[in-house]
């Protein structure tokens, strides 16, 4: 098991309200529910540069939203 990175993160108290609520809806602490959103927009991220550069996506394909 890789050890994890540690580090604080200062957001508003209304942000975290709202990720604890979401977080709360999907079953998930406040910090799976950041770490969960960040992993997600990693990965469109790198999606997206992946079909920029024209290098072809594991996932075939995607229709623009």
């Amino acid at each position: 098991m890789t050890a994890r990175k540690t580090f604080l993160l200062r957001i508003s108290p209304e942000l975290y309200e709202s990720l604890a609520s979401w977080a709360q809806q999907e079953l998930r602490s406040v910090n799976g529910q950041i770490e969960y959103l960040l992993k997600e927009a990693v990965r469109k991220r790198d999606r997206k540069f992946a079909e920029d550069e024209g290098v072809a996506s594991e996932e075939g394909p995607q229709t623009p939203p």
